[in-house]
This record gives C-alpha cells, sequence and structure tokens, in this order.
C-alpha cells in the first residue's frame, strides 16, 4: 500500500508525512469517553468485520481509530477501516450505523508505539513533545498488530496527529 499512513515499516518519533483523503468505513460515536471505549471497539469493529465477511466493504488497510477533540475528556470518535471504496450509503448492523468518512488530508507527524496498549498515552506524550507545527485537535491510531494473534509486547501502532502548517 502506498498510502502514507500506512507505511510497513514503523514510523520514526516525529516522522513528518501528508496524510491524503483515504476512504474509511466507519462508526461514529460522539460525545464518549475514554471508559466507553472497550465496548465501542469491540462491538464496531464486529459489526465492520462482518461487512467484510459478506463482500459490502473491502479493507485496504488496518483497523484505525480517529479521535476528534481531548480523550482526556468527553471527545468524539470514529472507528473504522480505509476501504476500496466509502459505502454510498450508510449501512445499519443492528444499533450501530457504518458510514463513509476519509482521513483528514493534510501534514502530519507519526511515531510507532510498539507493546501493550496501555503504553499509548505515554507513546501520544512523546510524539506532542517532539513534534513540529501546532495539533488541530485530531488524533489518529492505526492497528498494525492484530491483538488477537499477536503477544501484547508485539503489538505496533502507528500514531498520527494532524498538524497546522
Amino acid at each position: 500500500m502506498t498510502d502514507p499512513a500506512f507505511p510497513a515499516a514503523p514510523f520514526r518519533l516525529a516522522e513528518r508525512i501528508v496524510l491524503q483523503a483515504t476512504p474509511l468505513a466507519v462508526i461514529r460515536h460522539d460525545g464518549i469517553r475514554l471508559a466507553d471505549l472497550r465496548d465501542a471497539f469491540d462491538r464496531g469493529y464486529t459489526a465492520i468485520g462482518e461487512l467484510f465477511q459478506t463482500g459490502e466493504l473491502v479493507p485496504t488497510g488496518p483497523a484505525l481509530a480517529i479521535y476528534y477533540g481531548d480523550p482526556m475528556d468527553e471527545f468524539d470518535l470514529e472507528l473504522g477501516f480505509p476501504v476500496a471504496d466509502a459505502p454510498a450509503a450508510p449501512i445499519t448492523r443492528g444499533d450501530l450505523v457504518v458510514r463513509a468518512s476519509q482521513l483528514p488530508a493534510g501534514p502530519a507527524v507519526a511515531a510507532t508505539h510498539v507493546g501493550p496498549y496501555d503504553g499509548l498515552g505515554a507513546a501520544w506524550g512523546e510524539l506532542v513533545s517532539a513534534a513540529e507545527g501546532e495539533p488541530n485537535g485530531i488524533s489518529i491510531e492505526s492497528y498494525v498488530g492484530d491483538p488477537g494473534s499477536a503477544a501484547p509486547d508485539e503489538l505496533r501502532t502507528d500514531l498520527i496527529m494532524p498538524v497546522r502548517g
């Protein structure tokens, strides 16, 4: 895949990239908190995975989560996958709605965290400290490592922070 958001090799700390408006299939949660993430992730990725199994959607990259706002407070969340074609219309699965979205195109800084998910907070802190450019309130996590098959200390999560200018 040639999309700069989804490289084969890990990112260096505060590596500068330019995001493309990559099509996504996502489930959006407005006004969510960190305590709600496990349920949102489990249910959401399962619903989208069912659409992959039926062929309604075709994934082109790893699972991701896009945080809008301050993740330490109430924030909005899109979780999903890059896809070959975003859904033309919303797709309902139970009480969840899968809809089209896209990565926010433009400049960003990125880093890779390898290890358990409980280390993501510290990894984000390192990226923010090392980054040049003003964050625009969006944070993206790309879950390259599969938690179902990889040991926790081998999980790879790419962190992407879009910046102004």
